[in-house]
């Protein structure tokens, strides 16, 4: 079985994804497949758009190989890289693609199936969608543009999503702006069939499609997460969480203890440089060589053990507190790679 099916339809270029035991995780050949397939529609005056979703099963992506991944790390993290690099290039050609895409974030939309959801122009999401960015809970950071995409949401959401790995229904995604649309699952195959019939409708067939979402659950925490994730501390953050003491904030404070706080500084310094960039290409060399760095780390390979392979459900940091996390250790995950290990994106032409 193909793990991603490429289709044309009409003038329309169709990524399906196909790996429903894994809900759709992202594999290197997939990454490929996809670059190769959007390389070539890029080119061609026949494909007016692109759609992206999932076939069979559930969920639209769950994220990336994550056992390939450690199992890398635990090696010489050379097929690690190896998958970094081309997942990151996916996301960047998605990014600066200048055919209008379409993504459709029915069912879990985590990590890796982030990646390719934001860079969308259009982002549907439904009744089923539940986003996020889980990836402190396994000692890794939120990546494939993470630091980008989170540090542009309202107030301090991003960094409350980035840290807590928090899930948001398709409402929620809507009212962040994640979502651009918000559809239900039941018309979804008649949408698509429509925008491949007239790729030169999409806007208007989505939004002729769009029905009012649910009120937003997040809304009635914002207050509390711009002022109680004010800091791009962590200590100020548990501290904050702590004298507040509201049944909320002790919730949101066991999530954190259950983190790798080496990640969480990690994420927070992510956000914190993201915003500030300009360019996405900047983005992604700068997770490429935190995630290089990280994925041979203790905090990994051990959240991975913990949660994934050995399924204890009881990860040990090292360090196993915010404090234990030094300026210098976060600043090693950071440095630059060496020149010849640089991500770079692909080569137009």
């Amino acid at each position: 079985m193909t793990d991603v099916l490429i289709e044309q339809e009409g003038h329309t270029g169709r990524l399906r994804l196909n790996r429903p035991k894994a809900i759709h995780a992202l594999n290197l050949a997939m990454a490929q497949a996809m670059i190769e397939a959007l390389t070539r529609w890029r080119a061609d005056p026949d494909v007016h758009c692109i759609l992206i979703d999932h076939a069979e099963g559930r969920g639209f992506c769950a994220g990336g190989d994550i056992r390939m991944l450690w199992e890398s790390g635990r090696a010489d993290g050379e097929e690690a890289r190896a998958f970094f690099r081309t997942e990151y290039r996916l996301n960047h050609l998605l990014f600066t693609y200048a055919k209008p895409v379409v993504a459709f974030l029915d069912g879990i939309t985590m990590g890796g199936g982030v990646g390719i959801a934001l860079p969308a122009k259009y982002r549907v999401a439904t009744e089923n969608t539940r986003f996020a960015m889980p990836e402190t809970g396994i000692g890794l950071f939120p990546d494939v543009g993470g630091g980008w995409h989170l540090s542009r949401l309202p107030g301090r959401v991003g960094q409350f999503l980035a840290l807590t790995g928090a899930r948001l229904d398709g409402a929620e995604c809507l009212h962040l702006g994640l979502a651009s649309h918000y559809l239900p699952a039941a018309s979804l195959d008649a949408v698509k069939a429509a925008i491949a019939a007239d790729p030169g409708r999409v806007e208007a067939i989505l939004s002729d499609a769009a029905t009012a979402p649910p009120p937003a659950r997040i809304v009635a925490n914002e207050a509390e997460i711009n002022r109680l994730f004010a800091s791009d501390r962590l200590e100020d953050i548990y501290a904050a969480l702590q004298a507040d003491g509201s049944a909320w904030a002790r919730k949101e404070l066991e999530t954190l203890r259950a983190k790798s706080p080496q990640t969480m500084k990690v994420a927070l310094r992510l956000l914190h440089d993201g915003a500030r960039m300009h360019d996405f290409a900047d983005e992604m060399r700068q997770e490429f060589a935190v995630a290089s760095h990280v994925v041979q780390r203790h905090d990994f390979l051990e959240g991975v053990r913990a949660l994934i392979v050995d399924k204890d459900n009881a990860p040990r940091w090292e360090p196993a507190t915010p404090e234990g996390v030094s300026d210098h250790l976060v600043d090693q995950i950071f440095a630059p790679l060496p020149a010849d290990e640089v991500w770079t994106p692909l080569s137009v032409g």
